[in-house]
């Protein structure tokens, strides 16, 4: 059963204070995500319920720790459960691409689809064994030339389009995913800047706001947050949480869960 939550949609973006008093043209930004109520706040989440800043960081990093792990062979058959086109139960959605694609298309060929590492395996010297590595819940099925296109590069804003983009933008260093899929990008790299901490042999994984940024940093966090605010979790993505939590992982990831928690730590 998904979690009972607070409806949001798309939010406008709104005028700084700033620039409307001094007559500048206005900037914009993303009004930030609003406050939700779940299933798991008295049960999953209850040591983190009401905390802010750091201490809701080492909360979650302890709640979401326990969980199970698979080998990066079995992610290839977890994948055609985790993100099952709704619309057609023989395909996989791709996630930067929008594409629905047969599940039996994956591999390394062109029209293929394969496992793309949302955080870089590059940001953090994971590789592909049980940990990190193979952490659904930054695991998504992609197109394999879009998969090479994205590469390792941070998201942020700007770029052109490319073939099977659906939308997704690229420039020499960075990548900027289609509309639809901006705040689960953003909510995907916040989960392993909190689960993956430096204390159980793996790196510890932070966001920051740089593009190209030494390991084991991933950005750009300014921008990760205003696409958290702008794009709330949808019925896919909620689907999808759910599944690596009751059939997989056995944690979840807190920011599809509380968006407003990203404003609260970072």
């Amino acid at each position: 059963m998904l979690a009972t939550r607070i409806a949001r949609r798309w939010r406008p973006v709104a005028l700084t204070t700033a620039a409307l008093v001094v007559g500048l043209t206005p900037a914009l930004t993303a009004t930030p995500a609003a406050a939700t109520t779940t299933q798991y706040d008295g049960t999953y989440y209850a040591a983190a319920v009401g905390k802010t800043g750091t201490a809701l960081k080492d909360s979650l990093h302890t709640i979401i720790s326990e969980q199970s792990t698979i080998s990066y062979s079995a992610v290839w058959n977890a994948l055609k459960v985790t993100d099952q086109d709704p619309n057609n139960s023989n395909n996989v959605k791709l996630l930067y691409s929008g594409i629905s694609r047969s599940k039996s298309l994956s591999g390394g060929s062109t029209g293929n689809w394969n496992r793309e590492h949302v955080w870089a395996q590059s940001h953090g010297d994971f590789g592909t064994t049980a940990g990190p590595g193979t952490d659904l819940h930054h695991l998504r099925p992609e197109d394999v030339q879009v998969n090479a296109i994205r590469g390792n590069k941070d998201f942020d804003h700007g770029g052109s389009s490319f073939t099977n983009s659906g939308g997704s933008l690229t420039d020499s260093n960075s990548f900027e995913p289609r509309d639809a899929v901006k705040g689960d990008v953003a909510r995907m790299i916040l989960y392993m800047a909190v689960r993956y901490e430096g204390d159980d042999s793996w790196p510890d994984l932070e966001a920051n706001d740089s593009i190209n940024g030494s390991v084991p940093y991933h950005g750009r966090l300014s921008v990760l947050k205003q696409w958290n605010d702008e794009d709330p979790p949808d019925a896919f993505e909620e689907r999808r949480h759910e599944v690596i939590y009751t059939s997989y992982q056995g944690n979840r990831n807190p920011f599809i869960d509380h968006p407003e928690w990203v404003e609260a730590i970072w």
